[in-house]
């Protein structure tokens, strides 16, 4: 470890958060989390390297961690140094065969190894795969309804080679937890034309949460949680309660298919699910092993 003052400070934080984590140890021992790493976190080096940290400590006091991880802005980076244009309906980014090349290849490629190297400079052994390794995230093509005003009239937009989760097979995951290793996913996966289709990373770890039946779900965001009328951050919510929320216009924009996701997770056979603040240093390690966690847990 480096004696330098951010190192110091980080290996303190750990520390005492490790002493109060004694009594939540034995209740995640041997327990599947699945990590959804994204946002303004990644491109944050001393953020990223304590995310690092934080996962491989989680393997070595007996967690199984799983990490599914974005890219956007990776993705933009590189279509911008390519010229190539990128167009987005509804939050979705519309992908053609040309643009599904790139995306595999900074998702599958450049980001899953830099992932995979925070881990493993912290001296754990992860593996970076993607949805197409082992059969591991069988898509289809994802479809969008658009509602016009007053919800009178609707259209399907078509996205392109943008996909959705059809079935997760998880014996690649087993595999690789059995053996003492890390997998960390790229969210690329492929349908049963052969065909390759960009993924969004939180149905990715939702519908992979739900396959290994995951103790938790950890969504890592660039808010605090779910918000309340007021602003205020929500604790905890059934499952009930959030379609409640939904309904009700509590929750809005680009929090709802965060929370769907949580949902179908839990229907699926994840027993719980956590959106929280990524920027939060520590944020794994202190929603897994402090008694109040930094963000909103949503349970069935």
């Amino acid at each position: 470890m480096s004696d330098r003052p951010s190192d110091l400070a980080s290996a303190t934080e750990t520390a005492r958060i490790l002493a109060q984590a004694l009594p939540f140890l034995r209740r995640y021992a041997g327990a599947t989390i699945v990590v959804k790493y994204g946002g303004h976190a990644m491109g944050n080096p001393e953020l990223a390297a304590s995310f690092g940290r934080d996962i491989a400590l989680l393997k070595q006091v007996g967690v199984n961690p799983v990490v599914v991880h974005g890219g956007g802005p990776q993705i933009n980076a590189m279509l911008e140094r390519l010229a190539i244009k990128s167009e987005f309906v509804a939050g979705l980014r519309v992908t053609d065969a040309a643009m599904v090349e790139v995306v595999e290849m900074v998702l599958s490629g450049t980001v899953n190894k830099q992932v995979t190297a925070l881990i493993n400079n912290a001296g754990a052994l992860a593996v970076g795969i993607s949805g197409k390794d082992g059969g591991l995230i069988r898509a289809r093509k994802h479809t969008r309804t658009i509602h016009g005003p007053g919800n009178h009239t609707e259209h399907e937009i078509d996205l392109g080679l943008v996909g959705e989760p059809e079935h997760i097979d998880v014996r690649v995951i087993h595999a690789l937890t059995g053996s003492g290793l890390i997998p960390v996913v790229a969210p690329v996966g492929m349908g049963t034309d052969g065909q390759t289709y960009n993924i969004n990373s939180d149905d990715a770890a939702g519908a992979i949460a739900g396959a290994l039946n995951a103790t938790r779900l950890l969504m890592l965001t660039d808010v605090p949680g779910v918000l309340d009328a007021d602003g205020k951050m929500i604790a905890e919510l059934s499952a009930r309660q959030a379609h409640e929320a939904i309904a009700a216009g509590v929750i809005t924009g680009g929090m709802i298919p965060k929370v769907e996701n949580c949902l179908k997770a839990l229907q699926q056979g994840a027993k719980g699910a956590v959106i929280l603040d990524g920027r939060v240093p520590h944020a794994v390690l202190l929603e897994l092993f402090t008694e109040a966690g930094p963000g909103t847990l949503i349970h069935r």
